[in-house]
């Protein structure tokens, strides 16, 4: 089994798609108006339009109503994301902060309202850990 991608339903396919380019630094592809996927690393995201989900399970998908997950990307320098992104992300959930498990992270909102974790491993352990992801996605 590989994990492949999250996709995340959405009203506006083009507002996320051009957020999440810009937060990323990833071009996405477009194979149609109501889906778009961005390869960032070894992972992608997909962005589906709420007019895909009757193509799965009519009801079974709701825009703008995740409770639950948070998307993680890794970054090299969390600190400098952050301010690369002030004045273009609208909710930050959190500044900065080195957790207990070693990663410094930043938490924000995207315009749906999904939490996005974007963090950088800071201690040696998880600095350790992350090497062989980091080394895999490039």
């Amino acid at each position: 089994m590989n994990f492949v991608s999250v996709r995340i339903i959405t009203g506006d396919v083009d507002r996320l798609v051009a957020f999440y380019e810009r937060a990323t630094g990833a071009t996405a592809d477009r194979p149609t108006e109501d889906f778009a996927e961005l390869r960032v690393g070894s992972a992608t995201l997909a962005i589906g339009s709420t007019r895909t989900v009757p193509l799965f399970a009519p009801g079974s998908a709701r825009p703008a109503d995740n409770h639950s997950v948070i998307l993680e990307f890794l970054v090299d320098d969390v600190d400098a994301v952050h301010k690369n992104l002030t004045g273009f992300v609208e909710d930050f959930v959190n500044e900065p902060t080195t957790m207990p498990w070693g990663n410094r992270a930043l938490l924000f909102r995207d315009p749906d309202g999904n939490l996005v974790n974007f963090f950088t491993p800071v201690t040696p352990a998880a600095i350790e850990k992350f090497a062989a992801v980091e080394k895999f996605a490039r």
